[in-house]
C-alpha cells in the first residue's frame, strides 16, 4: 500500500511513502517484544536520559519538524513551532518526575511490609490522529517509555512523513532497536495487530467511531485500553464576565489548529444579558483572523487538513441552517485551491440540529443562550461528550461550583482548556477513558503490583 503526503493548502502531492509489509510488520512486533524486556529492566535514569535526549533532538530539529506538520496538516507554522515546544517540554517532564511518579508506595501493613509497586505492561500500541500529530504521540510517548514499555506507532494516513520523523525523533536521541517503531498500514489492519499476543495495551486518540472499534477488539482479546475521543467542549460566559478578556480568550480557543481540536471551545453558552455584548465582541475578533498560506508567520487560520474533513463540517453547518439557526460570520464554502473554511459563528443552536450532539471539527463556533447559570450547566451536559469546559466569571467560587457540576474531564474557570504534562488529562462519556500526563500517564501504563512481605 501506498500512503500520499498532500499539502491541504495547495493540493499539492508531496510524496509518496510505501507502506509497512507483512514481513516488515512481523519483525516491528517482534523487535518490539524482545526490547521490551530489556528496556523495562533498565535503571529509571537511563530511560529518563533518553526522554532529555529526545527533547535535545526536537530542539535542534524544531523548525524542521514544524514545517513538516505544517505542509503536511496545514497547521500555521507559529502553532507547529509551539507543538514541537510542547513535546520537548512533556519529555523534560517526565524526565525530571518519574522518579516520583513510577516509585514503590508504602503501605503501613503492621508486621508485614506492604509495598506498591509500577512496573512495565510490554508493547504498547498507539493509534494517533493527524491534528496534533507530534503531541498527540509524545503525549503518550514520554509516559509510556519512561514507564519502561516499549511502543509501536500506527499515525494517520494523511501524515505519512511525520510518522516517520516521529521514529526518526527516538533514533536521533539514542533509543535502542525497537523501542520506539512505526507501522504504516491501513485503519483496516488494525485488529489483528491488537489480538497479537505480543501487545500489551492499546492508546487511542481520535474519533467515537474509531474508539468503539478499538475497545470492542482489545476487550475481545483482554487488552487494556486507554481512549481520548472527541469533544464539544462548553465554553460558558456569566452574566458578570469580563467580555473581552472571555472574548478573546473564545476566539484563541475556538480557532486554534483551524478549530481541529478536542479541546476547542465548540459551543459557546451565554447567559442572561451577556448574550449580546459577548457576541458583539467575538464575532468582531473572529472577523480579523487572517486565513492563508499556513508557512506565512502571520497566518492564523490554516486549511483544514483534509478536503473531505471540509466538506463534512459544511454539511452540518447547512443542517444546522436549513433548522433555523443564523450565521454570524462565514458559513459559506470558499471557492480555489485548498481545503480552506473561513471562521464561522452559528447562532440559535438547538436540539435536532446535527451540530447540537456531533463534534464540529473546524473553524465554526456554536452559540447557545442560556437564561441562567443552572440552565447553561444543563445545556453544557447536554451533549454526547465529557472532555472539558470553560467558564468565565468574576465570582470564582460560583465558579468552581459551577465547574464540579460539569460532566468532563477537565473544567477551567476563566482560562481556557489545554493539556499540561502536570495534570491529568482525558474525558469522560463519549469522550472516552483513561488518563493521560502528569503521574496519572505511565500508571495507566504499568502493572500496578502489590507485594506483601513477611519475615
Amino acid at each position: 500500500m501506498i500512503f500520499y503526503s498532500i499539502n491541504p493548502a495547495t493540493d499539492e502531492r508531496l510524496s509518496e511513502v510505501p507502506g509497512t509489509s507483512a514481513t516488515e510488520q512481523e519483525a516491528i512486533l517482534a523487535h518490539a517484544a524482545t526490547a521490551a524486556q530489556a528496556f523495562g529492566q533498565q535503571p529509571l535514569t537511563e530511560r529518563t536520559t533518553l526522554l532529555d535526549n529526545v527533547a535535545a533532538t526536537l530542539g535542534e530539529n524544531r523548525d524542521a519538524y514544524a514545517r513538516l506538520i505544517t505542509e503536511e496538516m496545514g497547521k500555521p507554522i507559529t502553532e507547529a513551532r509551539a507543538e514541537i515546544d510542547k513535546c520537548a517540554l512533556a519529555c523534560r517532564h517526565y524526565a525530571a518526575h518519574a522518579a516520583r511518579y513510577l516509585g514503590d508506595e508504602a503501605v503501613d501493613l503492621g508486621a508485614a511490609a506492604g509495598r506498591v509497586a509500577f512496573q512495565p505492561l510490554g508493547v504498547i500500541l498507539a493509534i494517533m490522529p493527524w491534528n496534533f500529530p507530534f503531541w498527540q504521540v509524545f503525549r503518550f510517548a514520554a509516559a509510556a517509555l519512561v514507564a519502561g514499555n516499549t511502543a509501536v506507532l500506527k499515525h494517520a494516513a494523511c501524515v505519512p512523513r511525520t510518522a516517520l520523523a516521529i521514529g526518526d525523533v527516538f533514533r536521533r536521541a539514542g533509543a535502542s532497536e525497537g523501542v520506539f517503531q512505526t507501522l504504516l498500514v491501513p485503519s483496516t489492519a488494525i485488529a489483528p495487530i491488537i489480538r497479537d499476543a505480543r501487545i500489551a495495551a492499546v492508546t487511542l486518540t481520535g474519533s467515537e467511531a474509531a474508539g468503539r472499534s478499538v475497545a470492542g477488539v482489545a476487550g475481545s482479546a483482554l487488552k487494556k485500553t486507554v481512549l481520548e475521543l472527541g469533544g464539544s467542549d462548553a465554553f460558558i460566559v456569566r452574566a458578570d464576565a469580563d467580555l473581552e478578556r472571555a472574548a478573546a480568550a473564545a476566539v484563541a480557543s475556538r480557532y486554534q489548529n483551524s478549530g481541529q481540536s478536542c479541546i476547542a471551545a465548540k459551543r459557546l453558552i451565554v447567559v442572561g444579558d451577556a448574550a449580546e455584548p459577548f457576541l458583539e465582541r467575538f464575532v468582531a475578533r473572529a472577523a480579523q483572523l487572517k486565513s492563508g498560506d499556513p508557512l506565512a508567520e502571520d497566518t492564523q487560520l490554516g486549511p483544514l487538513a483534509r478536503p473531505d474533513l471540509r466538506s463534512f463540517l459544511h454539511g452540518q453547518i447547512e443542517d444546522a441552517l436549513a433548522a433555523g439557526a443564523r450565521p454570524l460570520l462565514g458559513c459559506t464554502l470558499p471557492a480555489g485551491r485548498g481545503a480552506f473554511y473561513p471562521a464561522s459563528v452559528l447562532d440559535g443552536i438547538r436540539r435536532g440540529m446535527r451540530v447540537y450532539s456531533e463534534e464540529t471539527f473546524g473553524p465554526v463556533a456554536l452559540v447557545m443562550r442560556a437564561r441562567d447559570d443552572d440552565e447553561a450547566v444543563r445545556l453544557a451536559n447536554d451533549n454526547p461528550y465529557g472532555l472539558g469546559a470553560s467558564i468565565w466569571t468574576r465570582d470564582t467560587r460560583t465558579g468552581e461550583r459551577m465547574a464540579r457540576a460539569l460532566s468532563c474531564g477537565a473544567a477551567f474557570v476563566n482560562a481556557i482548556v489545554r493539556s499540561d504534562p502536570r495534570l491529568p488529562f482525558g474525558g469522560v462519556k463519549a469522550s472516552g477513558y483513561g488518563r493521560e500526563l502528569a503521574a496519572y500517564g505511565p500508571r495507566e501504563f504499568a502493572n500496578i503490583k502489590t507485594l506483601w512481605i513477611e519475615s
